[in-house]
């Protein structure tokens, strides 16, 4: 491979700092429904004995065990309006409440009147989820038809979106501009991951993921350091969402993929990319280079010949694509499944919900650097397998282990935690490099649909307590052994050259089957 895609340098280390610095943003604006929609302590309210602005701590019933939020003890037949409320104002009987008195007002709960309607605030993650998975396939397919560069700017700059809720006064009005917002910007994640694996070298690949998913969960924890100094969801609203203007001067400094650029007859910017990257890096080379030298470009590349492009029914009637498809899916998928549900499930955890969320964050740090570890070292394939597995045993323990046994619960939650987050980088470089340049974004933006699909079921596993309590746990271990087992099906990645065509990919399985072949005839 040419030194000047191969040598990591200044170019990159640019490169990368500006393309995470807009996925921080977007993170939190992905997550921005966890605290801006977060729960709220509240009452019912007595209108006949306090108005709208009485104090959340001292109902007028006094202490009532047999009395929730969202039902009211009945005034006596022998009160008065004439009388003062107090405690033996009220008989033994509840009713349904028709109006609530709020704690605060930091979260929409109380700006929207959301109180003892919990199905709503949940379908607000749901709604910005189907958001999201729009925006992951339609920005799949803007990476491919339109280049990387303005795919991942256009979605960075549309978290501004989110300045709209601020005026929402209502809350199907709210939730219909969190779905636009989510559509909007979604779709950095896989633009912004395949444009900084294309500039890199192949020893490099999943430096990329990692650093990656590292601006990720910087985002998450800046997000929850902010909300701590800044509840008020209006407020923190506009904080979170005006970085995404900002980020408009990206255009200026984000440079496209020369490889995106060559397969797609853009020669003339291609070569002034590589001539960028050479400057910067302190590069010299001698060689004069032309639009004519195109054959050149893409061989030193390793970039194959492409006259016609590739439609969908070529990349879909491959059985060796289709077989990547499910299994990038199917590791995206358990991936962020079992790492949103083990991050759900954890209300064991002690803290507050900042401390809690920052914790969970953290955790995800160590699994990181593990995944950078094994997976330079020993390759994609293995390290995956090992880590879905060890993962899939971890989550089944946890589920047995008795209530009282709090102590071991928290160990298995940690452990898990890290393994998950290795493999999460992991599928994610994996699932990457098996695809080929001419439908990566494409295909990689059915890969995050499924990531994204996990993310929106994870939340709905506490319900399954109701049933068994190992449930959830037996649930993520089923996910993540049936993961292990299918990547057993495709090749190891490590040391191949990123694929650009169909074809590239099915003559080099061609290869691999025919030396075993060989192998085995000598044997």
């Amino acid at each position: 491979m040419w030194e000047i895609t191969e040598k990591f340098g200044k170019y990159q280390i640019l490169q990368y700092i500006c393309i995470c610095f807009g996925i921080v943003f977007v993170t939190i604006a992905n997550i921005n429904y966890v605290f801006i929609a977060g729960d709220l302590n509240y009452r019912c309210r007595i209108p006949e004995c306090e108005s709208t602005e009485a104090a959340y701590e001292t109902p007028p019933w006094g202490s009532n065990e047999s009395v929730d939020r969202c039902s009211k003890p009945i005034l006596n037949e022998s009160w008065s309006q004439t009388q003062s409320c107090t405690a033996d104002s009220f008989s033994n009987l509840i009713e349904p409440c028709t109006g609530w008195i709020y704690e605060t007002n930091n979260t929409i709960v109380a700006d929207l009147d959301l109180a003892c309607e919990p199905w709503k605030i949940n379908l607000i993650g749901t709604v910005h989820s189907v958001g999201m998975l729009v925006s992951m396939v339609v920005a799949g397919w803007m990476a491919d038809r339109f280049g990387r560069k303005p795919a991942v700017i256009f979605c960075v700059v549309g978290t501004c979106m989110g300045h709209v809720k601020t005026f929402a006064t209502s809350y199907y009005l709210y939730i219909a501009i969190e779905c636009i917002e989510a559509t909007f910007s979604g779709g950095a994640f896989p633009a912004g991951m395949v444009l900084m694996i294309e500039i890199s070298g192949k020893k490099q690949r999943l430096l990329s993921s990692v650093l990656f998913a590292y601006a990720i969960y910087v985002g998450e924890s800046l997000f929850a350091i902010i909300a701590m100094f800044v509840p008020y969801w209006k407020t923190l609203a506009r904080i979170i969402y005006t970085p995404g203007i900002i980020c408009l001067a990206l255009v200026f400094v984000i440079r496209e993929s020369p490889r995106w650029q060559l397969l797609n007859g853009k020669t003339k910017e291609a070569i002034e990319t590589l001539r960028l990257t050479a400057e910067t890096n302190n590069i010299k080379f001698n060689d004069v280079i032309t639009e004519s030298d195109e054959a050149i470009l893409k061989n030193k590349l390793n970039i194959g010949k492409t006259t016609v492009k590739e439609g969908y029914k070529k990349i879909f009637s491959s059985k060796q694509i289709l077989l990547r498809i499910l299994v990038g899916a199917a590791s995206r998928f358990s991936a962020s499944f079992v790492y949103y549900g083990l991050m759900i499930n954890s209300v064991w955890l002690p803290g507050n919900k900042y401390t809690n969320f920052l914790l969970s964050t953290v955790m995800s740090f160590p699994g990181e650097l593990i995944s950078l570890y094994f997976m330079n070292r020993i390759g994609r394939k293995l390290p995956l397998i090992v880590g879905f597995a060890i993962c899939g045993t971890l989550c089944i323990a946890s589920g047995y282990v008795p209530a009282s046994l709090v102590w071991l619960k928290i160990t298995l939650f940690l452990l898990g935690k890290v393994v998950i987050s290795s493999c999460f980088t992991g599928a994610v470089t994996y699932s990457m490099e098996l695809f080929p340049t001419t439908a990566r974004g494409t295909l990689l933006g059915v890969c995050a649909f499924a990531s994204r699909l996990g993310n929106m079921l994870a939340p709905l596993t506490p319900m399954l307590y109701d049933i068994s309590a190992s449930l959830p746990a037996i649930l993520f271990g089923v996910s993540s052994a049936v993961t292990a087992a299918l990547i057993t099906l495709t090749p190891e990645t490590k040391e191949l050259p990123l694929f650009d065509t169909v074809e590239q990919v099915e003559a080099s399985m061609k290869v691999k089957r025919d030396e075993k072949t060989t192998i085995s005839t000598i044997a």
